[in-house]
C-alpha cells in the first residue's frame, strides 16, 4: 500500500466525545434482541464482536439515535441520542445495509452530506472526505458501477465529511478486497488516534484482533465479555473443545489419548471417535505424534463446537 500523503491524514480533534449506554435493552413484542447492555467508549477504536444476529445493530442504531431504547439510556457526552438531531454534528454512522443512489457520483454523494450538515465549505469538505478513503481517482464515476468495496468507502466519506468525534461502523469491511480493507484499518487507527471515539462491529475475530486492543463481546443480545483483546483471546483459544477423528484403529488412539494432559474426555463411537480437551494448539500438536507412536493414520480431524455461536456462548458461561 503506498504511503500516506499528509494531507489525507486526520487532523487531530480539538475535543474527545464519550458515548455511554446504562442498563439499555431494546425488545420488539416477546423479542428482546438487545438486554440490559452497560458500556462506555471514548477516543480509541472498540470493536463489537458477535456472531450474526446477536443484537449489535440494534444497539448500534441505538447509539446513533435511530432507535429508542425499550429501557435504560444511550448518551453522548450526557445527552440522550435519541430524538436530538444536535447529535449529529458529532456523530457518523455508516449502517450495514446499503443506502446509497446508484445513480450519483461519489463526489455528489459525499457532497449532498456534506450539504445537509450545513457546512460552511462544502465543496472542499467532499474532496477531503474522499481523499480520506482514496477515491479520488474514482470520484466522478456512478456508484453504481463500483464494486461492493468501493460503494464501502464512499459511504464511510459521507459519514466523516463533518469531520465528527464519533464514528459508527457496521461491518464495514464486506465487500473490501486485501488492499481496501488494509486502507480502511490503517485509516480507523488514524483517526482513533486522532482522538476520535471509533465502534465498528464485526463478526471476524480476525478484523477485531488487528483493528482494535479493546472489544465488546454480545451474544444473543447479552454482552458477555468487555475489555482487552488479548485477555478475551485466551478466553476463547484456552475453552475446551470437542473433536470428531476417524482413523484406522480408533479404540487403540482413544486409549493411547486418555494419556494425553490436554485430552479432558473420550468417547468411542461407532463410527468415530469423539475426544475432549481443554487446550486447542496442546492437542492438535499431541494426536500427530500419538497416532505415529501407535502406528494409527487419521483420516479425518474436525472441530465439532467451531462455530461462532459456540464459542461466543462460552464467554458467557466463563
Amino acid at each position: 500500500m503506498s504511503a500516506i500523503s499528509a494531507e489525507r491524514t486526520p487532523a487531530p480533534t480539538r475535543t474527545t466525545s464519550t458515548l455511554e449506554l446504562k442498563g439499555v435493552s431494546r425488545w420488539y413484542g416477546n423479542v428482546v434482541a438487545v438486554n440490559d447492555v452497560s458500556m462506555a467508549l471514548g477516543p480509541g477504536v472498540t470493536g463489537l464482536l458477535g456472531p450474526n444476529g446477536a443484537g449489535k445493530t440494534t444497539l448500534l442504531h441505538m447509539m446513533a439515535g435511530f432507535l429508542s431504547p425499550s429501557r435504560g439510556t444511550v448518551t453522548l457526552d450526557g445527552s440522550p441520542t435519541w430524538r436530538n438531531p444536535e447529535v449529529y454534528r458529532r456523530l457518523g454512522l455508516v449502517s450495514e445495509r446499503e443506502a446509497v443512489h446508484t445513480f450519483l457520483t461519489a463526489y455528489e454523494f459525499v457532497l449532498a452530506s456534506a450539504k445537509l450538515h450545513r457546512l460552511p465549505d462544502p465543496e472542499e469538505a467532499a474532496r477531503r472526505a474522499i481523499a480520506l478513503v482514496e477515491l479520488e481517482g474514482a470520484q466522478s464515476r456512478r456508484i453504481g458501477t463500483y464494486s461492493k468495496g468501493m460503494r464501502q468507502r464512499a459511504r464511510v466519506a459521507a459519514a466523516l465529511v463533518h469531520d465528527p468525534q464519533v464514528l459508527l461502523l457496521d461491518e464495514p469491511f464486506n465487500g473490501m478486497d486485501p488492499r481496501q480493507r488494509l486502507h480502511m484499518m490503517d485509516l480507523l487507527h488514524r483517526l482513533g488516534a486522532a482522538g476520535r471515539t471509533i465502534l465498528f462491529s464485526s463478526h471476524i475475530l480476525e478484523e477485531v484482533e488487528q483493528v482494535s486492543g479493546t472489544v465488546q463481546v454480545m451474544v444473543a443480545g447479552r454482552l458477555a465479555a468487555s475489555g482487552d483483546f488479548r485477555t478475551i483471546r485466551r478466553l476463547m483459544t484456552n475453552r475446551p473443545h470437542v473433536f470428531a477423528i476417524r482413523s484406522t484403529d480408533d479404540r487403540a488412539l482413544a486409549v493411547a489419548l486418555m494419556a494425553e494432559p490436554s485430552v479432558t474426555g473420550v468417547e468411542l463411537g461407532r463410527t468415530e471417535l469423539t475426544v475432549r480437551a481443554g487446550d486447542y494448539g496442546s492437542f492438535t500438536r499431541a494426536l500427530p505424534k500419538v497416532a505415529l507412536a501407535q502406528g494409527i493414520r487419521v483420516r479425518q480431524l474436525v472441530p465439532e463446537d467451531e462455530s461462532l455461536e459456540s464459542v461466543f456462548s462460552y464467554l458467557v458461561e466463563a
